[in-house]
């Protein structure tokens, strides 16, 4: 799905890469449309208010179909949100209040539809407000039975539809300290779209406000109830199914779902644990680039112990997913994952000059193992090696660095789109250390010809050959690539430095 709708949108614009970013826009909506609606809505006479909400042709009538539609793809952008986090298994260790939080922000959008719904109190309302009632009913907290009041021996009191407007403005509320929650343990969070795409998701519904309003369906009658209504499926899709329980069975069920919901961040848990990353305090400078760049803001940056003046980053355990990307920002090479700094990285890639006996004309796939990287050497051409990395941003510059002075044409790098990146921010830190001079950048000796940057998904294979042909052609019409022998980059980086030194 990723790669057909990059096709549409490119990865700029595509809404699948935007699902937790559109449902805060689309949260916006509700909230300004929201509030246009409460200026006109009587608890005295709730459905007569809403006629003439509807009988506004140019103002309440659209508006009150894009509220509806915008909560409706609210909940569609809620879902594609969780699948994605499941399917990439992104909701183990500290990820895992992130997805706890999620649940607990469905939960209230849910049941702030379900209010909203009630407050028009049409057949839809009149059902939904029922099957509460039997809900609640099942608790031992009343002292008589709430379903009593809809079996039409006395009106509906106004309080019963004033509390519904409580909620439904109040629930707002709450989802707001719960999004909090959800961003909490992440640095930059992206709340928002990109603007073109949010401004199209709502022109688009504006649109279809404007063409195929929300119709009124009949009110609510206590003492008739017709054989078929209108539903809204994104929010009464359970009405089928608990319509047939009683009332202890939905609860079991309802209890049982959102248990299984909650465990999913220890059963994805993979099978070898990600060990977090580790900091060599005799190479750390204080430049506090690691700190600046970790997307968890697992990094601190402490006071150095004994006579040594100045200050060091600490890692810590419990935040840490060992993403890397700090290996990639430490132009000392003295942090990242063990097995995963920038020595090892330089260790690991004069090993693979060395098995796939590259040349001036070769061209290296450098790529992202969630993306492009999937394809493994299988999925390469014959002649092109692959060099695997688990983040892009984890990437030391210092290896395309490598790569070229030992000769090698280009280094293609395939980067994931930059909003769906598994470790949120590895393209944008890349793209600002080749090209913008961010620490550790790619020294200006480089040629930048001979390194490329194309963001693809891992659907995006038909993309991926259409780059690496374009750009095979752009190498073979550079002249004078010549290899350098010996090359030493950790002269660069020297590893015999003294506590003095570090200090000074």
């Amino acid at each position: 799905m990723d790669g057909a709708l990059n096709r549409l949108y490119s990865w700029r614009y595509n809404p699948l890469y935007h699902s937790g970013a559109l449902t805060v826009a689309l949260m916006i909506i509700l909230l300004v449309t929201g509030t246009y609606l409460l200026f006109f809505y009587r608890i005295g006479s709730p459905y007569d208010s809403v006629v003439r909400l509807q009988n506004q042709v140019w103002l309440g009538r659209w508006i009150r179909s894009l509220h509806r539609f915008a909560s409706d793809a609210a909940v569609v952008a809620i879902a594609i949100h969780a699948v994605r986090i499941f399917a990439q298994r992104r909701a183990w260790g500290p990820r895992a209040l992130a997805w706890l939080s999620g649940l607990a922000l469905l939960g209230l959008t849910l049941v702030c539809g379900w209010t909203g719904y009630v407050m028009v109190w049409d057949i839809q309302g009149l059902v939904l407000a029922r099957e509460g009632a039997r809900f609640l009913d099942a608790l031992p907290f009343f002292s008589e039975p709430i379903a009593r009041a809809f079996v039409g021996e006395r009106e509906i009191p106004s309080a019963f539809f004033f509390l519904n407007l409580f909620l439904h403005v109040a629930l707002p509320l709450g989802m707001g300290v719960a999004l909090w929650i959800h961003v909490a343990r992440i640095a930059r969070p992206a709340l928002l779209p990109p603007k073109k795409l949010a401004w199209g998701v709502t022109g688009l519904l504006i649109l279809i406000s404007v063409i195929w309003p929300v119709a009124m369906a009949p009110e609510a009658d206590l003492f008739h109830l017709p054989r078929t209504a209108p539903y809204d499926w994104f929010y009464s899709f359970w009405l089928p199914v608990t319509a047939l329980m009683p009332p202890w069975a939905a609860w079991i069920g309802v209890t049982v779902l959102t248990a299984l919901a909650s465990a999913i961040p220890w059963w994805t848990r993979p099978k070898i644990e990600a060990v977090a990353s580790r900091v060599e305090t005799r190479l750390c400078d204080g430049c506090r680039q690691c700190y600046l760049d970790c997307p968890y803001e697992a990094i601190a940056m402490i006071p150095m112990e004994g006579s040594r003046k100045g200050i060091v980053a600490e890692v810590e355990p419990s935040l840490c997913v060992s993403c890397g990307i700090c290996s990639g920002s430490c132009a000392p090479m003295g942090v990242g994952p063990p097995g995963r700094t920038g020595r090892d990285q330089l260790g690991e890639v004069r090993s693979f000059i060395k098995e796939n006996e590259l040349g001036e004309r070769d061209v290296v796939v450098v790529a992202c193992g969630h993306g492009i990287g999937l394809l493994g050497q299988a999925g390469m051409p014959d002649d092109v090696p692959l060099y695997s990395v688990e983040c892009i941003g984890s990437m030391h510059t210092s290896i395309l660095e490598f790569l070229v002075r030992s000769g090698v044409g280009g280094v293609l790098i395939a980067s994931c789109p930059p909003r769906d990146c598994w470790h949120r921010e590895g393209p944008h830190w890349l793209e600002e250390r080749l090209y913008n001079d961010r620490e550790a950048e790619l020294k200006s000796r480089v040629d930048r010809r001979r390194v490329r940057v194309s963001f693809l998904g891992g659907g995006d294979a038909w993309l991926f050959k259409k780059e690496l042909e374009s750009y095979r052609r752009d190498i073979g019409a550079i002249e004078g690539i010549e290899a350098e022998k010996d090359v030493a980059l950790d002269l660069d980086c020297r590893t015999d430095v003294s506590a003095e030194e570090v200090g000074r």
